[in-house]
Order: structure tokens, then C-alpha cells, then sequence
């Protein structure tokens, strides 16, 4: 019995001892006062070939994380950004609140891609040509490549009458016209949304990647309808909005929202305004 006893007391220091060591070499769950949200680069591409191509922050602390504005698809959990299922060629707010809500970090991240501004051409002035803005910033140069960067993949695009140059991404909004993308004689008011596929000869090693584009005709300025300039308005100052250049650009739209309340406007699909004259 007294034996016993002895080695109960001998046990009870080395399971507490064992304890520590576990609980040391999960480490402190507190956040550290230098933490910063980040991904490793303010630049993320798309690579490889597989279905889901994820993205985690450098490092992971108990919380929840959510990204803005709409088209981004992040895990809630654990941070993870896949890439794959996210709108590429934009900006986005990534926000990390931790798990007791004491603190809130925010990133801001690009996942590289081309866009198009949304904007009204002008046939009548020969303002004819919209351009691809590659990752964010009109100053871009799309890195060329005859075999590595091609724009219209198949050729989906110009088949259905899109003018669209294969090499670096500029849409011939005139040459879309004649090519009768909208009739012989283009409906005024008339609107068509297409698919663009495209691949870069970037970081993103020849990822294909997809756009939907809306592409409007109206005959003059004054047929443009309430609700659509009420959308551009909404989105001016979004991530691709009034300031593309300005990075990390901004969130939410201008005071020129809704009754001059700044409003939240979904950035795609970007919306190509031709008024014929």
C-alpha cells in the first residue's frame, strides 16, 4: 500500500509536467501586437490546373474573416481565398475580426486579372476602342506573348460578331457594330451580356480565366435610361472605379450614391456603354 501511494505521488508531478509541454507546444492562441493581416503579396494569382486553387493568410489565429465587396469567395474559417471561384481582376477588402471581437485587421488584395472600365464610347467623336486594364491599374502593361497571352480562346467571342483583338484584349466597339452584334441596324436600348476567355503570360502560368461583359447601345446620351446611370453613379469609387490607379483604391461609392448616401455597387460585370451618336 505505501508503495503504492509513493508512486501515485511520484505520477501526479510528471502528468502535470507533461501538461505544460503540451500546452507550450500548441503555443499562445493571443494575437501579437505587431500582427498583420496579409496573404504574402498585395497580388495574388491564379496557378496550376486544379479545381480549386486556395490562397491562406501567413498566419491563422482563432476569429472569422469575410471579403468585400461581392465576388470574392473566402472561407470564413480559416481565411482561405480560393481563386478559382473568385472574380479575378479586381480589389478586395479582406477583414479579420478576432474570436473574443477585440480586434478587427483589414487587407487589401488584388487577384490579378483584366477588367474594363465602365464607360461610354462615342461613335460619332471615333471613340471606338475599349481597352483591358490588367490587374487594377489602367498604367499596366498585359504582358504579351503570341503563344502565352491570348484573349477570346476559341473564339467565342468573334464568332458571335465581338471584335476582339486575340493578342492583347481591345474591343473594336465599331467593328462590333458592323459585324452586326446587335442586329443589322442596331435597337436603341439594346443590351447583351457575352463571356470572354482569356489567359496571361504572367505568374499566373497561362491559367485560363473568364469574364462576363455587358455591352449596351443607345443612339444618343439622352436615351441612356434613370437606372443606369444611377448604377454608374453607385459605383464610382469602387475597388475598379473613379480612381484605378489610387492602391488600394477605395470600398464604398461616392456621396454621389443614392441620394447622396454612399452605397455599396457590385463591380461586375463591368458595363461598355456605345451611344451611336
Amino acid at each position: 500500500m505505501i508503495r503504492k501511494r509513493i508512486n501515485i505521488i511520484f505520477l501526479v508531478p510528471i502528468f502535470l509536467s507533461l501538461v505544460a509541454c503540451k500546452k507550450d507546444s500548441a503555443g499562445d492562441s493571443s494575437i501579437p501586437s505587431d500582427f498583420k493581416l496579409s496573404y504574402g503579396d498585395s497580388i495574388l494569382y491564379e496557378k496550376g490546373v486544379g479545381a480549386d486553387n486556395l490562397v491562406y493568410p501567413q498566419h491563422s489565429y482563432p476569429g472569422s474573416y469575410s471579403g468585400f465587396p461581392e465576388g470574392i469567395e473566402i472561407d470564413e474559417k480559416t481565411g482561405a481565398i480560393n481563386l478559382s471561384k473568385s472574380e479575378t481582376g479586381l480589389r478586395y477588402r479582406i477583414t479579420f475580426i478576432a474570436e473574443d471581437n477585440s480586434f478587427e485587421y483589414t487587407t487589401t488584395v488584388l487577384l490579378s486579372g483584366v477588367n474594363y472600365f465602365d464607360a461610354f464610347y462615342y461613335l460619332s467623336k471615333n471613340d471606338t476602342v475599349a481597352n483591358a486594364i490588367y490587374n487594377g491599374n489602367s498604367s499596366n502593361t498585359i504582358p504579351l506573348s503570341p503563344a502565352g497571352t491570348v484573349f477570346d480562346i476559341g473564339l467565342g467571342c468573334n464568332n458571335e460578331g465581338i471584335a476582339v483583338n486575340t493578342a492583347d484584349g481591345k474591343i473594336n466597339l465599331m467593328q462590333t457594330i458592323r459585324n452586326g452584334f446587335f442586329g443589322r441596324y442596331p435597337d436603341n436600348a439594346t443590351r447583351k451580356e457575352f463571356e470572354l476567355k482569356y489567359k496571361i503570360n504572367d505568374q499566373s502560368q497561362q491559367r485560363e480565366k473568364s469574364l462576363k461583359i455587358k455591352l449596351y447601345y443607345f443612339n444618343t446620351m439622352d436615351d441612356v435610361t434613370a437606372d443606369l446611370r444611377q448604377l454608374l453613379r453607385d459605383r464610382e469609387g469602387t475597388i475598379f472605379g473613379a480612381n484605378p490607379i489610387t492602391f488600394p483604391g477605395e470600398i464604398l461609392s461616392s456621396p454621389s450614391g443614392t441620394d447622396g448616401v454612399a452605397k455599396v455597387a457590385k463591380p461586375r460585370p463591368p458595363c461598355i456603354f456605345i451611344i451611336g451618336r
